[in-house]
């Protein structure tokens, strides 16, 4: 801690800290257990989202030795060409929402492209778009993490160190102004009694 002023008006302005911190310290502890609730839920969602897309995968098992036969460009057509993606506010930081993956066109001669084709095109854009969709997940709770970790040590800062810090300093200055003033009493009261032994002896001549 910081050599602090004993004055009166450094007490005002330990003071005036005090409140401040007092009053921001409540608004930072709603804030942690916000983004911890949050992080919960969006850890329940890419768990969902990861147990989805292992059923699809393993539904896709049973085709999958299939794409063998599959036409040229499929690869290309199962890959996402955009991801689009918003922003939803939470506790006064944006963290990224999937919307949708996007695909290229595609088309193809009906007549020579095998009929499990529009099935597995189907399946695997479902994938594709699960995984960005993991992604984008994982992106939002590291962006809630990173944020729970700074809004957290600012909570510490306040609780461990600045008020203990501001009630000290407020102490130590009202003991010592405290102090300062039973001295000048205690030199006024003395100087009252010389002065009254002075005014005694004069009278006395």
């Amino acid at each position: 801690m910081a050599k602090i002023k004993l004055t009166k008006g450094e007490l005002k302005r330990q003071r005036d800290a005090l409140k401040q911190y007092e009053r921001f310290l409540p608004t930072l502890q709603l804030k942690k257990q916000q983004l911890q609730m949050e992080i919960v839920h969006w850890y329940s969602l890419l768990d969902e989202k990861r147990r989805l897309y292992q059923a699809r995968r393993s539904a896709a098992g049973t085709w999958a030795g299939l794409l063998v036969e599959a036409p040229e460009g499929l690869r290309d057509w199962v890959r996402p060409v955009s991801v689009e993606v918003s922003a939803k506010n939470i506790a006064g930081v944006d963290v990224p929402v999937f919307e949708a993956a996007r695909f290229q066109d595609v088309e193809y001669d009906f007549f020579y492209t095998p009929a499990w084709v529009d099935h597995a095109l189907e399946a695997l854009r479902e994938l594709a778009g699960l995984v960005k969709e993991i992604e984008t997940v994982q992106k939002a709770i590291d962006i809630l993490k990173t944020e729970l970790r700074i809004t957290t040590q600012r909570v510490n800062l306040f609780e461990k160190v600045k008020i203990p810090e501001a009630e000290d300093a407020i102490r130590r200055i009202k003991i010592y102004i405290g102090d300062q003033m039973a001295n000048a009493v205690g030199r006024s009261k003395a100087a009252k009694r010389k002065i009254e032994q002075l005014e005694t002896a004069g009278a006395a001549l």
